[in-house]
């Protein structure tokens, strides 16, 4: 699967090639590779097959295909797939009945004519940032094999940065979309918050959750984007639109990155075209306040898992729950209100400029296993401190395209955060277009 899903797609509608043998390549590109990546926790082969004979039906009554028909794609499990078990990571869910219908965004995908092939690894709960599972097994980094992919959607970023398929969905909470784009050199999207559906997917943090898109290319990231919106294609741009102004996010952006994840939000800065340095001074009020929200929302969700199933949760997963359980309703009532003050401090950023560029993770992707990483000096936990730098734009909802920006020959994958208004995704993408035409930002595949 190295070529772009508007290139397969294409090739399916003048008949170059079938969806049935597109679904084929992508069942034993699978087969071979997912052994070693653990990418994927189950292949809906019977599903996808059927599905291709479907659209190969169609193009031979001569009939329109939709945008995507024929194009194989993934979900994170934590998606109702119908007819399988929605695991989210956990063998606490495991006797839980099939789903009866599909996620309404799998159904949306499954109308623009994308084909699913299967339910990808992820963190128990979508609670962590590395993907390392106690149940299903760690997910490697198709860039290093001894190396974490990110997390919590660490299996859908390696199944794209592997060729497996070219799109997949995630969610993101803190950053579980945008660290695992940025450790495995994809591009992701974290739309704004409450722009997308999220019925049939399995909650983490009810006022943070969202779901998005992985790609390898900006077109089919925003050509599936447009897909979970229902939408035919995406919304033509403006032919007014002016050039947008641009600010490099300094001040806790900076302290809280390494040399390459500073060096890369610089450059894609300079070629974006930005002026200024800008501080967003509520940033780690922000990320305090996600914490909290985290920790007693996602505590109160699995209280039920806590109390029956304590032995059988994964282990780290489960400690932060527990510790979530104990934090006093003033934590919380207090969080949302700092969420409010920085959201507001946000709101007039905006009036300022139009995006804002940070980078997507301090440091490039950790060795399995790691305990901590260093950081100019600082040793930080590993599972907690991959998302220092997104989760205070989760906190207030803001649209994000994270893009890899590689800024040395034979650096390990680390991506930039585009960070527009709320309802501003196209700024972001647009963006990240950019960069993607300049040469800075791209994908491989790494076969």
């Amino acid at each position: 699967m190295t070529a772009s899903a508007l290139r397969i797609a294409a090739a399916i509608a003048s008949g170059q090639t079938s969806a049935a043998e597109t679904v084929e390549h992508a069942l034993r590109r699978i087969a071979e590779r997912n052994p070693v990546l653990n990418a994927f926790t189950g292949v809906t082969a019977a599903r996808a097959r059927a599905q291709a004979r479907r659209i190969d039906a169609l193009r031979a009554k001569g009939q329109p295909l939709p945008p995507l028909a024929g194009v194989p794609y993934a979900v994170k499990n934590l998606f109702d797939v119908a007819g399988e078990i929605t695991l989210a990571g956990s063998r606490v869910l495991a006797s839980r009945p099939p789903a009866h219908a599909d996620a309404l965004l799998v159904q949306r995908m499954d109308r623009a004519g994308a084909v699913l092939v299967g339910l990808l690894n992820m963190d128990e709960f979508a609670a962590g940032f590395t993907t390392e599972n106690s149940h299903a097994g760690a997910t490697r980094n198709p860039h290093a094999l001894e190396r974490s992919a990110g997390g919590s959607s660490g299996g859908s970023a390696a199944a794209v940065a592997a060729g497996l398929v070219p799109l997949s969905l995630g969610s993101d909470t803190n950053g579980s979309i945008r660290v695992p784009a940025s450790l495995c050199g994809v591009f992701g999207l974290k739309p704004t918050f409450g722009s997308l559906p999220r019925g049939g997917s399995y909650p983490y943090v009810y006022s943070l959750d969202q779901l998005g898109p992985f790609a390898r290319c900006v077109d089919d990231l925003e050509h599936c984007h447009a897909a979970l919106l229902g939408q035919a294609h995406p919304a033509p741009a403006p032919r007014d639109a002016t050039r947008p102004r641009v600010a490099l996010l300094g001040g806790y952006f900076e302290h809280h990155a390494g040399e390459q994840a500073r060096r890369a939000a610089r450059l894609a800065a300079q070629a974006l075209g930005a002026q200024e340095v800008a501080e967003f001074r509520g940033a780690a009020a922000a990320r305090a306040a996600a914490f909290v929200i985290t920790a007693s929302e996602g505590a109160q969700l699995h209280l039920p898992h806590l109390r029956e199933h304590y032995e059988r949760m994964e282990p780290l997963s489960r400690d932060r729950l527990v510790a979530g359980a104990l934090l006093p309703a003033c934590a919380y009532i207090r969080a949302q209100r700092v969420r409010g003050v920085v959201r507001a401090q946000a709101q007039r950023l905006f009036q300022r400029f139009d995006l804002l560029v940070a980078p997507a993770t301090p440091v490039p992707a950790q060795p399995l296993g790691s305990e901590s990483f260093d950081l100019d000096g600082r040793s930080l936990h590993t599972r907690s401190s991959m998302g220092l730098l997104t989760q205070p734009i989760s906190c207030i909802g803001l649209p994000v395209v994270a893009a890899p920006v590689r800024t040395q020959p034979g650096e390990l994958p680390l991506g930039v955060q585009l960070i527009a208004a709320p309802g501003r995704e196209q700024v972001a993408l647009d963006a990240a277009r950019l960069l993607e035409r300049a040469g800075l930002s791209s994908a491989e595949v790494v076969s």
